[in-house]
């Protein structure tokens, strides 16, 4: 008997409607023969709504009762799915993140899953139900409510997936599959069959917003396959999994474009050891995430430093790069949200060189200004001005023949 975890996105679960629809697509591989454990996200709307109430009290909200307000999205939804299916005549039990006893950390907000006990899922299958799980949430230590960030429905879903040992964790969004790019930019992307986990990771870190990325590594560590399909047809998505022989011959699989990086320029360091260490040992003791890091040649006992942030943590990066400037004797902290990071990504640049040659000849020929540089085995991404993404994202999904 195949066991599948099935998570649902927001606008599968956007309206009654669709979850009737929802319990319509469990109920028919329930009656396959298959075990299924379903992860809903929040109805779409529902966790900016809740954002936005909390906001309205108070412009910097207690972390701890934002993730208590915003995990009810969740709950609501899991519980109708339930509703819905119990009247379809499948049996099923909604369960939310202390009653499937998945454990974080204690960071709120963008909380990290410790462990799971697989237990309550097994017991509520063994019982002839469908565990519901509310996704995107579980407890600390002492019991408080966390969430796992933007997107961390798939998280639960994957993490789910790994502890049951799931033959396959099906991903149910509002798209057809993974495409070569954004279809929204360029309207010659192409759906993708299938993609290795490393592409899928670097694409979710560079701006690609079809999957979480703490999804895509737990799928990578435990080896689950992730279907990554439409709720609103039975066509195939776009299968994530293992890298075979026939993927490393495409040199570029996608290209990725991300517009929520803020550019952080520190100007005027002391040019001597424990500086930079100094700097971004504090952005982590806030747990503030750094990208691209650039140097510069160091004059006069100076030197100026400038890295990339998410935007969402463009407050407290101010707050911290500013205050460690007093600290050290730096000068001005400088931060520009008018960039973005178009990024290539491909299994077969491991083997075939002058592709990150051939990217920057492209933009050149464009006009297209370089800003900052990064490279991985699979990737390259460029730092541009924002206003020339969506032409550079054009521009390399044709140069490339992705089309």
């Amino acid at each position: 008997m195949t066991l599948i975890v099935q998570k649902y996105g927001g606008t599968s679960v956007g309206t009654l409607e669709r979850i009737r629809a929802v319990a319509e697509r469990v109920s028919a591989s329930r009656a396959q023969g298959n075990d299924v454990v379903v992860v809903v996200s929040a109805m779409a709307g529902e966790t900016n709504r809740l954002l936005g109430l909390g906001k309205e009290l108070s412009k910097r909200p207690s972390e701890r009762e934002m993730d208590s307000l915003v995990a009810t999205g969740e709950q609501v939804s899991a519980a109708l799915l339930a509703i819905a299916l119990s009247e379809r005549g499948v049996p099923a039990r909604s369960l939310v993140g202390h009653q499937t006893r998945i454990f974080t950390d204690g960071v709120y907000t963008k909380a990290r899953i410790r462990t799971i006990d697989d237990a309550p899922f097994r017991s509520t299958i063994n019982a002839g139900a469908v565990p519901v799980v509310a996704g995107f949430q579980g407890v600390d230590a002492e019991g408080n409510i966390t969430t796992l960030g933007r997107g961390g429905s798939d998280t639960t879903g994957v993490a789910i997936a790994a502890a049951l040992k799931a033959d396959v964790c099906e991903i149910y969004t509002d798209v057809d599959g993974i495409f070569t790019t954004d279809p929204n930019i360029c309207k010659e992307a192409r759906k993708l069959d299938r993609i290795t986990f490393e592409e899928m990771l670097e694409l979710a870190s560079l701006g690609a917003k079809v999957l979480q990325i703490r999804s895509v590594e737990i799928a990578m560590k435990y080896g689950i396959p992730i279907h990554l399909r439409s709720s609103f047809s039975d066509s195939q998505g776009t299968i994530v999994g293992a890298e075979d022989k026939s993927l490393e011959s495409v040199v570029v699989t996608g290209v990725a474009c991300d517009k929520n990086d803020v550019k952080v320029t520190m100007r005027e360091l002391p040019d001597k050891p424990g500086i930079v260490a100094r700097v971004f040992g504090s952005l982590a003791d806030n747990n503030i995430s750094v990208d691209m890091i650039i140097q510069t040649e160091p004059r006069g006992g100076k030197a100026d430093l400038t890295f990339t942030v998410t935007h969402s943590d463009l407050a407290r990066t101010k707050d911290v790069t500013e205050r460690v400037a007093r600290e050290i004797g730096a000068g001005e902290v400088k931060l520009h949200d008018d960039v973005a990071k178009v990024s290539i990504v491909g299994a077969g640049m491991r083997s075939h060189s002058g592709v990150a040659a051939k990217m920057f000849r492209m933009l050149a020929d464009q006009k297209i200004n370089i800003q900052a540089i990064t490279t991985s085995e699979i990737r390259v991404s460029c730092l541009i001005d924002k206003k020339e993404a969506d032409q550079a994202v054009r521009t390399l999904h044709n140069g490339f023949g992705l089309g």
